[in-house]
């Protein structure tokens, strides 16, 4: 996970609440922020990733732990999203289908890590207080645009994926938003890994 700018960041901060930027308790959950100058104004760019998780074991109270810090993380953001003081975006495999509509086999998903009741909860949370996600709002209502799909099996191939990568915006930054696309590749030789590219442009 990176930040990528052609212009230096006024700052960089790597981690969220007690998880550290490569790592965390037990080794999971990373963050990385930065702050950036742009013509309409402070952005903050997130880059997160959010460990896969296991079902009634302490890996998930880990990832729930993870989600904790991001809510509060993110809730500061929000705040100042509101209050006229700068934009965020939040990108990075977040590792939960928020929706049915966002994995192909959503009934056999229930109650498997990714899409847990409580997991997508956050999801919730995050979109009723200020967040939106891009990829939903510019995708339609699904099902997909998926982003992750096994190596095993036909799952490419028949496009049985789950949508897990995301960009969440602050609420100035999503009206400035015009397109998202999944980046699939054509097909599954041309794969360079098991996720694809979630890209946004903003006017």
């Amino acid at each position: 996970m990176a930040v990528l700018s052609r212009a230096e960041p006024a700052a960089v901060r790597r981690g969220v609440g007690g998880f550290a930027a490569g790592g965390a308790v037990g080794d999971q959950g990373r963050w990385i922020e930065v702050d950036l100058a742009t013509r309409a104004g402070p952005l903050t760019v997130v880059s997160a990733y959010v460990h896969t998780g296991e079902a009634e074991t302490p890996r998930q109270e880990e990832k729930y732990a993870f989600l904790d810090a991001m809510t509060d993380r993110m809730a500061a953001l929000a705040g100042r999203s509101a209050a006229g003081a700068g934009e965020a975006v939040i990108t990075g495999d977040l590792n939960v289908a928020h929706r049915p509509e966002d994995l192909k086999n959503w009934k056999g998903n229930r109650g498997k890590a990714g899409f847990l009741e409580a997991e997508r909860a956050y999801f919730d949370g995050w979109f009723a207080t200020g967040w939106t996600d891009l990829g939903r709002r510019h995708g339609g209502d699904g099902p997909g645009p998926y982003t992750w799909w096994s190596w095993r099996g036909k799952a490419f191939d028949n496009d049985a994926g789950w949508r897990i990568d995301y960009q969440l915006a602050t609420a100035g930054l999503a009206a400035r938003a015009v397109k998202v696309e999944v980046g699939r590749a054509p097909s599954y030789a041309e794969r360079w890994s098991d996720h694809a590219p979630v890209q946004a442009w903003f006017g």
